[in-house]
């Protein structure tokens, strides 16, 4: 049974997104507890960069979660408009996503993988300007493909020139090459840490679809350029595993969040945070007190079994409803 979680504030029922969007945001405090529930020892030991925050002085300091909407959910509309949706839903951070249908009707990608560095750094300095930081890009590559090493390393190249912190990457649905990825990884590792860029890998299903199982590959690496980035929708949606005990197994790796919840029941789909049967109190509670930034990038920010908004002003609203969800859930971790 997966552990359900309500998205309604303390306060009441929300009706509609609108009215979810009306609540404040909650002051956020030092919570003076430390965090329970640690997953078991590792039966061999890891590297320092790998040691949980509750067994550092970085235990008593709240982790900075920095929340993110990516422009995928808006793919449907041009880039311009996803930009500027996102930041009139409150939002400080983007994270882009994979391509956007222009005003022409067709359909480009945000950051094609063969593009220069210099490409990549102007539409981050446009996202600057527009008062968005950029957290995180996909890779757009499997780890095992053919040029798969060309490309993550151009990806590199790009997220440095843009500011970004976070490249995203994660297997085939029918799982991955093991070695090859703990082959290429090492050798990436390195780059990603010369130019400030975070290589992160999430769960996509096949033999790397649990966070345990991407977490094995990251310490046999073992080179902080290269970490685990958690998506609790794809854990409990492609192996129907429920993502609050597996994060356990993995906390200690984790530098950033994919955000989606998904239900079982009654039909079986992705959706926004706090529409699905997973309880964000407890997926975020392991890495609650890291002394990190870690980006919660939204991915999915639609409610379960009705239609997607037609007009980019709903998107903008589900946008605004998930941000305000994530707030009162880090508030609730962080209050004493």
């Amino acid at each position: 049974m997966f552990h359900s979680c309500s998205a309604n504030p303390p306060t009441g029922k929300i009706s509609s997104a609108a009215e979810f969007a009306r609540f404040e945001r909650p002051a956020i405090t030092r919570r003076k507890f430390m965090l329970a529930g640690a997953a078991a020892a590792s039966s061999f030991a890891v590297s320092n960069h790998f040691v949980r925050a509750a067994d550092t002085d970085d235990a008593k300091k709240p982790t900075e979660f920095q929340i993110a909407c990516m422009t995928l959910p808006y793919s449907k509309f041009p880039l311009q408009r996803a930009l500027e949706g996102i930041k009139s839903a409150g939002y400080k951070y983007v994270a882009w996503g994979t391509s956007h249908t222009e005003a022409d009707g067709k359909n480009y990608p945000v950051m094609p993988a063969d593009a220069t560095p210099e490409k990549a750094a102007e539409l981050g300095t446009k996202c600057r300007d527009l008062g968005l930081e950029t957290l995180m890009m996909f890779s757009g590559i499997y780890p095992e493909a053919e040029n798969g090493f060309e490309v993550l390393r151009n990806r590199i190249l790009q997220a440095s020139a843009a500011k970004i912190p976070h490249v995203l990457t994660f297997g085939h649905t029918k799982g991955g090459n093991h070695q090859l990825w703990v082959e290429r990884f090492k050798k990436l590792g390195p780059i990603a840490r010369d130019n400030n860029v975070l290589i992160v890998v999430k769960q996509h299903g096949g033999s790397t679809g649990t966070g345990e199982a991407c977490a094995e590959i990251i310490r046999e690496v073992d080179d902080p350029g290269i970490m685990v980035n958690y998506d609790a929708g794809n854990v409990m949606d492609y192996l129907d595993v429920d993502p609050i005990p597996d994060i356990e197994k993995c906390a200690e790796t984790v530098r950033s969040f994919c955000i989606k919840d998904h239900r079982n029941w009654p039909k079986d789909e992705d959706c926004g945070p706090g529409f699905g049967e997973i309880d964000h109190y407890r997926l975020l509670h392991p890495v609650a007190f890291t002394g990190l930034k870690m980006p919660l990038c939204c991915e999915n920010i639609f409610a379960p079994l009705v239609n997607r908004p037609s007009a980019p002003e709903g998107i903008d609203d589900m946008a605004r409803r998930a941000r305000v969800f994530l707030e009162i859930v880090i508030a609730g971790l962080h209050n004493e």
